[in-house]
């Protein structure tokens, strides 16, 4: 128990380093060109949309902890006992934060900046031998002349504050940095926010303007009086904005001529712009690899077409990201930082979003000899009968 004591995991990164500084960091020490806007953007109700279509519903699968592909039971020792202490961790990431808490934070810093980040450490407990920490992807920095080595300092944490606190260092297996898209001439990723930043941006202005032409802000008609002197004209604008404007009252005009009134629009929907909003939506919806359904456009759709949008959406949005972040779990966090290279950490519910056709799939493959009881109960996360063995039952159907 003293042993264990003494081992409690220390978080070492700052849980919200730019609330915390006493003053604003330089735009030099950022590894992001433009964190701030991103984070801004990420508020918006059409980005917002984007993002929660993906991090919830990843967040919401259900996934276990499993043996690798060349590794039994027999293999490997004290398989329940630490697949348990696994499932444990990750279940209770930390004291503040439930599996699915922790997760959203990273798909979200994901997803607008194609950094996700978690701390891991170690508790020294059997029970549960790890604790994680999500962390602010914008404050990592990463060292491209990494050598290789799991316990070297690979990535660096600035925190904004003054002195030998600058910075902290991190080992490469002390955090999970996940990044979307890689690319080989610069150690950051590309996250899909950023790829509609001038997208997003546009439409921005667009809905502004929309909305200050709808509300009467911006004046589409002038009033014409001819032939009328300067004193006159003065006057007739300080009646107007004294007695006329904003109280609702007719205006009475007795004038020679009658005025005419200039219309610089024509007053429909085509002033508002709203075609090149949509526009703007479908290219926001392309950038997160989502229909544009899903973000509220729905011209052009029936049951037949959802149903194959909604399904194309879950094969290159929702997969992609799921396997990206279960991969991270299984080499970063089992294998680097435990060792434990015989576990992997995998979603369930991956390979068909409609649970009946996964149903057909497995029963067919089933009946075929294909897999055995226990193997379709370890991909739905369930765990072995032990009372039925997997020769037992093959040989009951030859």
């Amino acid at each position: 128990m003293e042993a264990s004591e003494a081992q409690v995991a220390k978080r070492k990164t700052l849980a919200l380093p730019s609330i915390l500084t006493p003053y604003r960091m330089s735009s030099n020490v950022l590894p992001k060109p433009t964190p701030v806007n991103l984070r801004r953007f990420a508020e918006t109700p059409l980005v917002r949309r984007a993002i929660n279509v993906l991090k919830d519903r990843i967040a919401s699968l259900d996934w276990q902890v499993r043996l690798k592909r060349g590794f039994s039971v027999t293999d490997v020792a004290d398989v329940q006992q630490r697949a348990a202490a696994l499932r444990r961790a990750l279940e209770e990431p930390n004291a503040g934060d439930s599996f699915r808490t922790l997760i959203e934070q990273v798909l979200e810093d994901a997803l607008v900046g194609g950094f996700g980040a978690i701390e891991m450490e170690l508790t020294g407990i059997a029970e549960k031998p790890f604790d994680l920490w999500a962390v602010d992807g914008a404050t990592i920095q990463i060292d491209p002349k990494w050598d290789g080595n799991p316990e070297s300092t690979r990535y660096a944490q600035t925190t904004g504050l003054p002195g030998t606190n600058a910075q902290i260092l991190l080992r490469d297996d002390q955090l999970i940095y996940m990044r979307m898209n890689p690319r080989s001439h610069t150690p950051f990723g590309l996250g899909p926010l950023e790829v509609a930043f001038e997208t997003v941006n546009s439409f921005l202005a667009a809905h502004r303007f929309a909305g200050n032409l709808a509300s009467n802000a911006v004046v589409q008609y002038a009033l014409w009086l001819n032939e009328t002197t300067p004193m006159e004209h003065e006057r007739l604008i300080r009646w107007w904005q004294d007695e006329i404007e904003g109280t609702g009252r007719v205006p009475l005009l007795s004038t020679e001529q009658k005025p005419e009134v200039l219309r610089f629009a024509s007053g429909t929907d085509a002033d508002l712009r709203l075609n090149w909003q949509t526009f703007l939506i479908r290219m926001v919806a392309n950038a997160f690899s989502l229909p544009p359904m899903l973000l509220g456009l729905e011209q052009e759709v029936n049951r037949s077409t959802a149903a194959e949008q909604a399904d194309e959406a879950f094969r290159s949005a929702v997969v992609p990201l799921a396997k990206l972040l279960a991969e991270h779990l299984t080499r970063d966090l089992f294998a680097k930082k435990l060792g434990w290279r015989e576990f992997e950490f995998v979603f369930n519910e991956l390979d068909a979003p409609d649970e009946v056709t996964e149903m057909q799939i497995q029963t067919q493959l089933l009946a075929a000899g294909v897999l055995t009881v226990n193997e379709v109960r370890s991909m739905r996360g369930l765990a072995p009968l032990p009372s039925v063995p997997d020769t037992e039952m093959s040989a009951e159907r030859g």
